[in-house]
């Protein structure tokens, strides 16, 4: 019961936060005669948003009972004191980065993961652009800390709270952070993670903590335009289409073309699906890797070509 009256709380003061930022940009963004909202986009962002939380509402009862199931296992139990929550903080974030880094490794994840990068603007109400099944097995990856004696609705109520934070680094108009640049992950860390130039591919994978991808080898700072390249938000290759069928479902259609072909073999169909996205039996296509080790060899056309 907890659990619950704090997610609604989260709610209740999360909403008109929202609602301001998202208001004070768009009045910057008038002001400043700056682009950062189109009518199309927003709405999609919505629509992704509400397609999430639909799945999310009604797969919550099983993903919950096997999570209380682990806690009725659990192999240590907590005072509940700030350790505890310190803890859970940790855990999570943890976890998430490398759910977030398998969404960009794997195809299979990307096809789902890839609603949320399909925008090419940059703003508040683009951390509300969902990856609209991920609620079908996000909770896999927090399953260890109910099992290690977190609850379940706590672990709930910390991810509510550090997507609190995961929507305000969606922005154009918050620049460098100070001192918190070394720990949180801020705007300017999350405008390298969806901008498309080939340094900043799969780059900045944390949510709350940027720690994870300096440990890991995912960091990568924001270099100002001159130094590299404009930021490009989005895809490195567009959608031909923007139907609500097709932002949530194109690149399983691609998918599904690739391996129904009949001249790969089936380690090959393997590839094509749980490989990362860009692998091509033919080398037709390019992964974010060979794009950076292109770009590193063939620094000069890769500018000019952006």
């Amino acid at each position: 019961m907890a659990g619950t009256i704090r997610e609604q709380f989260l709610i209740l003061i999360s909403t008109p936060l929202y609602i301001f930022i998202i208001g004070i940009e768009l009045l910057l963004s008038h002001f400043q005669h700056r682009k950062l909202y189109n009518l199309k986009d927003t709405a999609a962002n919505v629509y992704l948003m509400l397609l999430n939380a639909t799945i999310d509402l009604s797969f919550r009862v099983i993903y919950v009972a096997i999570l209380v199931h682990l806690y009725d296992h659990k192999l240590i139990s907590w005072n509940l004191r700030i350790s505890y929550w310190v803890l859970l903080i940790l855990g999570e974030d943890f976890l998430y980065y490398w759910l977030h880094r398998f969404d960009h490794e794997v195809r299979l994840f990307w096809a789902v993961h890839v609603t949320h990068h399909s925008s090419d603007q940059m703003n508040f109400t683009v951390g509300f652009r969902s990856s609209v099944f991920q609620p079908l097995y996000r909770f896999l990856y927090f399953m260890p800390l109910a099992w290690l004696g977190f609850k379940p609705l706590d672990i709930i109520f910390i991810y509510s709270a550090t997507q609190i934070w995961g929507i305000f680094v969606h922005t154009e108009l918050i620049k460098k952070m100070g001192w918190l640049e070394y720990i949180l992950v801020t705007p300017s860390h999350h405008r390298v993670h969806h901008a498309s130039n080939p340094r900043y591919l799969d780059k900045n994978m944390g949510m709350f903590l940027i720690v994870w991808d300096q440990l890991f080898g995912t960091f990568q700072p924001e270099l100002p335009d001159e130094e590299y390249q404009e930021k490009k938000y989005g895809l490195t290759k567009p959608l031909e289409k923007s139907t609500p069928a097709d932002l949530v479902f194109h690149e399983w259609k691609e998918i599904w073309k690739d391996i129904s072909r009949e001249d790969i073999s089936w380690r090959q169909k393997w590839n094509y699906l749980f490989g990362p996205p860009g692998w091509s039996h033919d080398g037709s296509r390019q992964t974010s890797r060979q794009l950076q080790e292109n770009e590193m060899q063939h620094p000069r056309v890769c500018q000019d070509l952006v």
